[in-house]
């Protein structure tokens, strides 16, 4: 059992909280881990990158001279890959990076990244997250009241909230989401995971 402190948006500590990190995910599996990762970020792959064939560059087919008697090296087209300027020999064409591990490995994965973040000391607990409006500073301020100022971190929230997607998404190295939208990716990625009372409250039911 591991008991996490939890502050106010002041930095003050307000209470405690109880979780198991064997109860989200009995082992943590590094190879799980690392593969849905790997598949996070092929899926983030743009793959539009192409150069062009021998039959797409500008210039004549015609053979530059004829093939004896001139003494030269044997020659074919100005389009041929051997010459600059030339069409690429493989080139390389739009392609899709994307592809899906088992969901169940998917799921379990998440699960294994949030414990092991809760293991490692890198939770960080907030009583409530309630803002009237959106506003970067308030919570900017909050960051750094809790020793967050500087670094990356992905703040889990227990439901849809503008407010305070619209206040964070502007801090550099923040990434807003809810808990249930949270992934591998999102969770190892930044060096600490802010999470809300409630965020863990759904976390812990959805285990039991």
């Amino acid at each position: 059992m591991t008991t996490l402190p939890v502050f106010d948006l002041a930095g003050n500590k307000v209470g405690d909280y109880e979780i198991d990190p064997a109860s989200i995910a009995p082992k943590v599996s590094k190879q799980l881990l690392h593969d849905v990762v790997v598949m996070y970020l092929a899926n983030k792959r743009q793959g539009s990158n192409k150069t062009k064939t021998r039959g797409e560059v500008s210039g004549s087919t015609k053979k530059l001279y004829k093939q004896k008697g001139t003494g030269n090296a044997r020659a074919g087209a100005r389009r041929t890959p051997v010459r600059r300027g030339g069409g690429h020999a493989n080139a390389r064409q739009p392609r899709s990076y994307y592809y899906r591990l088992p969901r169940k490995a998917v799921q379990a994965a998440t699960r294994m990244a949030i414990a092991s973040k809760i293991s490692s000391g890198s939770v960080v607990v907030v009583d409530q997250l309630k803002m009237d409006a959106p506003k970067t500073k308030t919570l900017a301020a909050a960051f750094k009241a809790l020793g967050l100022e500087g670094q990356t971190k992905t703040l889990a929230i227990g439901g849809v909230d503008r407010n305070v997607y619209l206040s964070g998404r502007n801090i550099q190295g923040c990434t807003v989401s809810t808990v249930s939208d949270l992934n591998a990716l999102a969770v190892l990625r930044p060096r600490k995971l802010v999470v809300t009372r409630e965020a863990l409250d759904w976390i812990k039911s959805r285990v039991g």
